[in-house]
């Protein structure tokens, strides 16, 4: 192993600890803190049903076979990752239990049976018999019942109960049904609360009242999700839409990786439980914070108006000033690029640039590729509103997107009943690109295109909680391009010869290993190079191999990297000139951005694509160079307030421990200074003094013309 690398698994959960981190940060609103409990909770199940229940699955296959950086065999991979997460659970207990501490001082409070008035223990023991009781379905196993099948996620209060036999005895009852899971105490300010799983396990004696009850517990099933397509993909006579319902519902009946419980239960009951769901001891988890926090988001709304200093103060997209407000997005984008930050903008521009399009009766055709879209997606509306109209609208829409499935397939049979031409793209490789083409054809007939190329999803809902770019441009190479794309997508063929764009899985990752190449050449000149980054997740065993070549050459690099990084920074001898930092803040960071060569000679894009294998060369993924002085500028910009980071941004260490950014030089926070700029932009805008753009030499000469 050189000792560059780090393991890909290990690596994220290092940045599940920094989400972590902010659960217990004093200058993040309590109840924001709570939210971030809640998100490294979310984060850790998908975890486990994705990439522990594929190493899970490989162990299966070949239990030999190595991890192609650090050299670890899947088993060596899962002992790491249970030995890690025995560690994080303790700090995800000790965060919750403050947070809840503080909370209490503002009335709200989640009470236990040992903090009740005789009036409240009234209430909730006629709550449970009225509420809860007839609608639970208790069931006891033993040798003479099968064992359940135990619902993925899902709560279930446990117990183990005396038996006549040597045999052990379960009694389980499903946490989880036709009745609320936050109740509310009817006394006071009616913030305090019990969770309706704790309800059910203190009034187990109540359920399984011919029984003795030796001890008890809350448990909870984490199942593997991660689907094996390929074999059914491969079968070209199949509806992929069937295809993916039944995988759906094979995903909800695959092995367990992973038990969670509240309590302690007997050694007699965790063996029976683990032969059951052939679990090993090192896959059982014990946490004293509720298993499952999903449960702040609901109770997120009923604080949010009555305690909004616990929450970040408001901050709504606001409206660019790169954009005209009155005029039609088309004749502005071909004056000049426009370039679109959410969340700190608006996604309507881009919005109603898909609207216009749709009632233009010059515009003949639109494609786009669908990733995931909004469950009330106003983009597809635009799309069904243009195949209405008579357009020709060609609509690429990912079915395998990850836990999105279900409702692409939705959109996928709306849209083919509108009139759009649907399709799936090509066999075994997801379509992840973010590639609109509008094709106009004027009175003249000439043919005219509008091309977006974005950093993140077709979705309203996400544009307002990640950060992404957009970029509008008229250019036609770029447009030319697209058109390519979208027609090798249409023939289940790829892309192979763009010119200006980036295009994976075969004119991506070559392009940038010349780009770095370049950079050395630059470094073995004597010039100044330097390769700025900004991406999720550095993965790539090729392309981190070029980037420390590039750093012993001198080229100075500068990442911003959310989440996995496999490359470690600042190595004597390998990465010295690369640094590397992750910024975790309000907002989800999203954007990727490529930047190569020092001012004079740079080349910059934005793209949909992370430096991960299954990026650069299992995906169809878009890079967009940028060409527009003033967007060029722009994205500098954001670049450089990223990299200035020292509120939010860790660096990473030698051995690859990440730290909070130390600095004597002026705070800065990245996300609030960009929320700042947009509000301080959308203002001038609103009082005249927004960008003014310069004239055509067209317009230039008929004014001209005009004063004479």
């Amino acid at each position: 192993m050189k000792q560059y690398y780090d393991n890909r698994e290990l690596s994220w959960l290092k940045f599940n600890e920094r989400v972590l981190e902010e659960a217990v940060d004093k200058n993040v609103p309590l109840c924001e803190r709570l939210m971030f409990a809640a998100i490294f909770q979310s984060n850790l199940d998908e975890f486990f049903m994705i990439r522990v229940g594929s190493l899970y699955d490989r162990t299966l296959v070949d239990a030999d076979v190595r991890e192609n950086k650090t050299d670890m065999t899947c088993r060596e991979q899962l002992d790491a990752i249970f030995k890690r997460v025995a560690e994080l659970n303790p700090m995800r207990d000790k965060a919750y239990s403050r947070i809840m501490s503080e909370l209490e001082g503002h009335g709200v409070e989640q009470v236990d049976f040992k903090a009740l008035s005789k009036d409240e223990e009234s209430f909730l023991k006629a709550y449970f018999t009225a509420e809860i009781l007839p609608l639970i379905s208790p069931q006891v196993i033993d040798k003479r019942h099968p064992f359940p099948f135990l619902k993925n996620k899902e709560i279930y209060a446990a117990a183990q109960l005396e038996s006549k036999s040597s045999s052990v005895t379960i009694g389980l009852v499903p946490a989880s049904g036709a009745f609320s899971r936050i109740i509310f105490l009817p006394t006071g300010n009616k913030r305090r609360f019990m969770l309706v799983e704790e309800l059910i396990l203190h009034y187990m004696p109540l359920i399984f009242e011919n029984y003795k009850i030796l001890d008890k517990s809350l448990m909870r099933i984490t199942r593997n999700a991660d689907i094996n397509m390929e074999e059914a993909l491969y079968d070209h006579d199949v509806d992929l839409r069937e295809v993916m319902s039944e995988l759906l519902k094979k995903r909800k009946k695959l092995s367990p990786v992973r038990m969670e419980l509240s309590r302690k239960l007997g050694s007699a009951a965790v063996d029976y439980l683990c032969e059951k769901l052939e679990l090993k001891h090192e896959q059982i988890f014990h946490l004293k914070s509720p298993l499952d926090l999903s449960f702040v988001y609901p109770l997120r709304g009923r604080l949010e108006e009555s305690l909004p200093t616990l929450f970040f103060g408001r901050a709504d997209p606001q409206p660019s000033r790169e954009v005209d407000k009155d005029m039609p997005m088309i004749p502005q984008i071909q004056k000049r690029d426009i370039i679109l930050s959410y969340p700190f903008e608006s996604i309507k521009p881009f919005l109603r640039l898909l609207h216009e399009a749709a009632n233009d009766p010059s515009v003949v055709s639109i494609k786009i590729t669908l990733y995931r879209v909004a469950s009330d997606s106003k983009v597809v509306d635009a799309l069904i509103a243009a195949a209405e109209n008579g357009k020709d609208v060609l609509v690429l829409v990912e079915l395998r997107a990850r836990f999105d499935e279900e409702n692409n397939i939705g959109w996928s049979k709306r849209l083919e009943h509108a009139g759009c031409s649907v399709i799936y793209g090509p066999d075994n490789l997801k379509v992840h690109s973010k590639l609109l083409l509008i094709t106009r054809k004027t009175g003249g007939g000439k043919i005219e295109y509008i091309s977006q190329i974005g950093t993140g999803n077709y979705n309203e809902k996400t544009s307002a909680l990640y950060t992404d770019l957009c970029l509008m441009t008229a250019n036609r190479e770029i447009g030319s391009d697209a058109l390519m794309v979208f027609n090798a997508l249409s023939t289940n063929t790829l892309a192979e010869n763009t010119s200006k764009l980036l295009v994976a899985p075969l004119c991506l990752q070559n392009r940038i290993i010349e780009m770095i190449d370049g950079e050395i050449a630059a470094a073995e000149r004597g010039e100044e190079a330097f390769i700025g980054l900004k991406m999720n997740s550095l993965t790539d065993k090729i392309l981190i191999d070029k980037l420390v070549e590039a750093s012993q050459k001198g080229v100075k690099i500068r990442m911003v990297i959310r989440g996995i990084c496999c490359l470690v920074a600042g190595i004597k001898g390998y990465t010295e000139n690369i640094e590397i930092t992750s910024i975790v803040g309000r907002y989800l960071e999203h954007s990727r951005i490529y930047i190569f060569g020092t001012p004079e000679r740079m080349k910059l894009y934005i793209s949909s694509a992370d430096f991960m294998t299954r990026n650069t060369l299992r995906r169809v993924e878009v890079a967009a160079p940028i060409y527009d002085t003033h967007v060029r500028k722009r994205i500098m910009h954001i670049f450089g307030i990223l990299t200035r980071d020292n509120i939010k941004a860790r660096v990473m260490l030698p051995d690859s421990s990440y730290v909070h950014v130390r600095s004597e030089e002026e705070p800065v926070d990245s996300q609030s200074t960009f929320i700042r700029e947009a509000y301080e932009n959308a203002s001038a805008a609103a009082s005249g003094k927004g960008r003014k753009v310069k004239p055509t030499l067209v317009q230039r000469i008929k004014s001209s013309l005009r004063k004479r």
